[in-house]
């Protein structure tokens, strides 16, 4: 079983009864429809933040580590 954490949050007005209906409508504890919501959340970003990493990589497998290519180098290079 997962250790568990409790936090306490404070919502505004509107926020807080946004919740409630949205618990009752879902027939999930607020708790959960709270965990479910920050778990997609955090997907989005993470998947976000893979994208940039991959970007980054981007030209790494075809040698291009400097705006010149492999075949630009060989072309140039002295025999």
């Amino acid at each position: 079983m997962e250790a568990t954490v409790r936090k306490n949050f404070v919502f505004d007005k509107n926020i807080a009864s946004y919740l409630e209906e949205l618990a009752k409508e879902t027939k999930q504890s607020m708790t959960s429809l709270v965990q479910e919501m920050i778990e997609e959340r955090y997907k989005q970003i993470k998947v976000k933040k893979r994208i940039k990493a991959f970007n980054r990589l981007k030209g790494s497998a075809t040698g291009l580590f400097t705006d010149k290519s492999i075949q630009s180098i060989k072309a140039n290079r002295e025999l």
